[in-house]
């Protein structure tokens, strides 16, 4: 009976979604100022309210399950488990982007052509080393999500080694908190439709505006786009098949977030949603799910790799940059790299592209041109982020779930 409600709830909310998607793109598709204002205010709160809730959660969310963990030897072998797939996925996105690249061969754009970029805020190195913040505040005010997990770090291995009595309590403060975190995300699914309708207004309008730039770039978009959509379509759901895990039951299950992390362009903002949508409809373990998102929130960049391989080699090209096959292979990890690094970034790839023309002596006026496409890539990369993050997590679970069952028959033998 109670399966049969909830079956029934998850029917009329994917409906719903549905209904708010055609809507939006009939009400973007006019050019009416009302309808912009009104999509344009809901969006902003929206977005507030995501960022008001996730922030904090990436925090409690880890400390709260490395704190759950019965020593820092479990926490480990899950950490091992993640980055295993999260590193190997991401390379495959990469070099899945150099492919493309070489097999479609964009034609460049003359520098003459571009508009003028923005600016890099500081360096490639200078993103890492904010990774340790000044104060225990600072990250939380500066939306530094690199620093937040440090910090949530440092406490859950510092609350593991107090005496028993005083982590008991501790303990039980954090996953208060976290609950009542995961308590005000329920009401916020609940009103979700209404800021897709919100987000799915502006993306239309965004497409309709910036025709022009679509068809000057269409050749350098199939690229970033086609590299997304193969990790997203094949790499990934192969993976999951290698696991013998339904890739449709896990997207099914995931599409709350992923149509957040859609429309939202932030994988930081959709991360409460992935964690209820994980639990309550892919019955993914409270402890694997709350280590497991908030890490590859930080480090599992599917899209962003992809997005900056294809994009340097396209600007560089427009100026005559020629690579070899060791440099290209290079590139790959390179990219990799960065992709790993950009979490809490505000346009992240973006930014992190342009530290690497620049210091690459490259010129970067071709990256206007780019920027207001950016928005479009960054949707797609975005949704594939989180739906990678799924993928790792499903897959881990489902290994610490046979592992659990294996040990204590090998304990009696």
């Amino acid at each position: 009976m109670i399966e049969n409600f909830f079956m029934r709830k998850t029917t009329y909310f994917n409906l719903a979604i549905l209904f708010a998607l055609l809507i939006g793109i009939l009400a973007g598709s006019f050019h009416n100022a009302f309808i912009h204002n009104l999509s344009l205010s809901i969006s902003e709160v929206f977005l507030k309210m995501l960022k008001f809730i996730s922030l904090p959660m990436i925090f409690l969310a880890i400390v709260s399950t490395m704190t759950q963990m019965k020593s820092l030897s479990e926490a480990k072998v899950m950490l091992r488990k993640i980055l295993k797939y999260t590193i190997a996925t991401t390379l495959i996105a990469a070099t899945i982007g150099l492919l493309l690249f070489l097999l479609i061969r964009p034609n460049p754009l003359s520098p003459e052509s571009a508009s003028a970029a923005i600016e890099p805020q500081g360096s490639y190195l200078s993103f890492l080393t904010n990774i340790i913040p000044s104060s225990l505040i600072e990250p939380f005010i500066e939306n530094n999500v690199l620093g937040m997990a440090f910090i949530a770090m440092v406490f859950s291995i510092a609350i593991l080694k107090l005496p028993d009595k005083t982590t008991a309590v501790v303990k039980d403060f954090f996953q208060g908190l976290f609950q009542v975190l995961l308590k005000a995300t329920t009401w916020l699914i609940t009103i979700m439709p209404i800021g897709i309708f919100a987000f799915t207004v502006q993306f239309t309008e965004n497409i309709r505006t910036h025709q022009e730039d679509l068809k000057k770039l269409l050749l350098y978009g199939l690229c970033v786009v086609a590299a997304n959509l193969i990790q997203g379509f094949v790499v990934l759901p192969l993976i999951l098949k290698w696991k013998k895990i339904s890739p449709i039951r896990t997207a099914r299950g995931m599409m709350p977030a992923l149509a957040t992390a859609f429309f939202t362009k932030s994988s930081n903002a959709s991360l409460p949603i992935a964690l209820e949508s994980a639990k309550n409809r892919l019955n993914i373990s409270d402890k694997t799910a709350q280590f497991s998102f908030p890490l590859c929130s930080i480090i599992n960049m599917n899209g962003c790799a992809a997005f900056i391989l294809i994009t340097i080699l396209f600007i560089c090209t427009g100026h005559g940059v020629a690579f070899s096959p060791l440099e290209l292979v290079g590139w790959v990890f390179l990219a990799s790299l960065a992709a790993i690094g950009n979490a809490g970034v505000p346009m992240g790839c973006y930014f992190l592209t342009t530290a690497f023309l620049v210091g690459m002596g490259v010129p970067i006026e071709m990256m206007g041109i780019i920027l207001p496409l950016y928005s479009l890539f960054d949707m797609v990369e975005t949704a594939l982020n989180v739906w990678s993050d799924s993928c790792v997590t499903t897959v881990v679970d489902q290994e610490l779930k046979e592992q659990a069952k294996v040990e204590p028959q090998l304990a009696k033998s």
